[in-house]
């Protein structure tokens, strides 16, 4: 047997390896190395991969797991809540960006067909990169991430008939072009909607079985074979197979197995998107760079700053501010994989000129390396290049979280209202404790206030907000937040305006106990030592042991900073 291919697999994964230490050491996002790596080993520079194809092909199922992950994300009211997004950002940005770039391809000489490719190569962002980059940042649910999604999901819609109109390119008939695309829109509708269908009689059933199973490889089978189902369905109809996987998530994503599919398909997802980033990057012919770098440069800006002013003025005209409207355009003003995919089919059918391809794949690509750099810092620019449009959001959230907390007095702030946040929420409420909770998540923060909630959007990292919230009135500050970095950073803030005021902060684990408490941090609560102690104590009291005895025995692990549960023994 031939294991030629394990030799390629290594020299990609070592290479990857080493590019994602060397980007996250410098805190970057390690998408840029992905990119790297992929014109390094690739066929256009060092050539250590001879078969990229088959590699391409099975990198695609990371982008499936990432939507289906996304859609976990989003439920069906609130995608449906998000139709302006969609609809409205979404068709007006493809059909603008299209109109003006077959505009000014045909006024400097290119064909019609030729000029109408160009306009669907450009309208397409990257799904992959920005939902991924966003979700790392936490800014999915914000507004500019929910603007950006929605105008993805057109994107991805739109790929099926941009591709049918190549195809007629290739065989001219007007009459069969149109009739192809009402059919191909009608039998997406018609797909999306059986994914619906099924999501909510087949899908929750499902797992609801499967779970009663207690079977963790079963229920992982069953999830990757859902993801991937729902990818086949919108493939068979001429749909992007990410598509299908990202309305199968959202049909899951108010079920009680929502974190567990997470869970579990995040490992595939991971390893298969960083593949897949590593195989745009071996798109990248750079031996053709020194001769066409001029044009390169010159589409490259043209790509960037001209989606990047369309989809703000298109925010701005649906009623967002500057600065959300020009976060989402930071967001998308790149290229992205269903453009690669437009450009290919073109050229191999000669429907553009080689060198023209060339120059577009790299104009492509190189923004697609500048995107992960614009989406991770959009704020950081907006506040430098829009000191006062920054400002002015900014002040218009402080303005609501200060409305929501001008009579708290002796009250508590929670910082981030997913799970934990609520469920400390309801303790505080069944001893008639005021609180005031931020949050990123709108979709979470509409429905709280719709319950009358304490609740309110902005960013609890951020000491203004914090200030707005009451921090100088308040009798404890809860951190219920995943980003530990952002906790670390706001703790020394805090401890600046008020040195007493107590500070809880939740964590994953005790991995940054020692610097959080150095830090301010009255307690911190690591999730694993917790639910450690907590079965440790119900086990003691099952065993006969008087309750103070527990409790002071408890009491002692934590004074100790769990140095008793640190006495691990390392599994195999």
């Amino acid at each position: 047997m031939d294991f030629s291919y394990l030799n390629e697999i290594l020299i990609m994964f070592t290479a990857a390896v080493v590019m994602a230490v060397i980007f996250l050491y410098m805190d970057l996002p390690p998408i840029l190395g992905y990119l790297i790596v992929g014109i390094l080993v690739g066929p256009y520079s060092f050539a250590l991969i001879s078969n990229t194809e088959h590699i391409r092909t099975f990198a695609e199922f990371g982008v499936v797991l990432l939507l289906f992950t996304i859609g976990l994300e989003f439920s069906l009211p609130l995608l449906i809540r998000m139709k302006v997004e969609v609809l409205v950002l979404g068709g007006l940005q493809i059909l603008l960006t299209t109109i003006v770039t077959v505009a000014v391809s045909f006024y400097l000489g290119m064909s019609l067909e030729s000029s109408m490719i160009l306009g669907g190569v450009v309208a397409m962002s990257s799904t992959a990169l920005v939902t991924s980059q966003l979700s790392s940042q936490h800014e999915l649910h914000a507004r500019h991430g929910r603007n950006a999604v929605g105008i993805l999901l057109f994107q991805d819609i739109m790929v099926a008939p941009f591709l049918i109109l190549i195809a007629n390119f290739v065989t001219p008939s007007v009459f069969t072009t149109y009739h192809a695309i009402v059919i191909a829109i009608c039998e997406g509708l018609l797909g999306l909607v059986a994914i619906l269908i099924l999501g909510h009689w087949v899908l929750r059933p499902l797992f609801r079985g499967i779970a009663r199973f207690k079977s963790t490889e079963l229920f992982t089978l069953t999830s990757l074979l859902v993801a991937l189902t729902a990818a086949w369905i919108t493939h068979q109809i001429g749909l992007s197979l990410a598509l299908g996987a990202f309305f199968a998530g959202m049909m899951l994503a108010e079920t009680e197995f929502r974190h567990q599919l997470e869970a579990e398909i995040r490992p595939f997802r991971d390893i298969l998107l960083s593949l897949f980033f590593i195989t745009i990057g071996m798109l990248l012919d750079i031996r053709l760079l020194p001769q066409v770098w001029p044009w390169v440069l010159l589409l490259l800006s043209a790509l960037v700053i001209f989606k990047l002013l369309l989809i703000t003025v298109l925010c701005r005209m649906v009623g967002w501010n500057w600065a959300v409207s020009t976060r989402t355009g930071l967001v998308l003003a790149h290229g992205g994989e269903f453009g690669f995919a437009i450009l290919a089919l073109a050229l191999s059918n000669n429907l553009l000129p080689s060198d023209y391809g060339q120059v577009v794949f790299a104009s492509l690509l190189i923004s697609m390396g500048l995107a992960p750099l614009l989406i991770r810092f959009n704020g950081r620019i907006i506040s430098l290049v829009l000191p006062a449009a920054s400002s002015m959001n900014e002040i218009s959230i402080k303005d609501q979280i200060s409305e929501t907390a001008q009579r708290l007095n002796n009250h508590v702030i929670i910082c981030g209202y997913g799970r934990v946040g609520q469920n400390v929420a309801s303790f505080l409420k069944s001893e008639d404790i005021k609180f005031i909770a931020l949050d990123l998540d709108l979709h979470l923060v509409q429905q709280a206030v719709n319950a009358k909630e304490p609740v309110t959007y902005g960013n609890a990292s951020n000491i203004d907000m914090l200030k707005a919230a009451g921090l100088s009135r308040a009798d404890a500050l809860v951190f219920c937040l995943d980003n530990v970095t952002s906790v670390l950073k706001v703790l020394h803030q805090v401890r600046h305006i008020n040195t007493e005021i107590p500070i809880l902060v939740r964590t994953n684990d005790d991995s940054q106990l020692e610097q959080l408490k150095g830090a301010g941090a009255t307690e911190v609560i690591p999730e694993t030592l917790e639910a450690s102690l907590m079965l440790s104590s119900h086990m003691l009291l099952m065993l006969n042991k008087s309750t103070s005895y527990v409790f002071s025995k408890i009491r002692k692990v934590r004074k100790d900073r769990y140095r008793l549960l640190h006495r691990l023994f390392p599994s195999e």
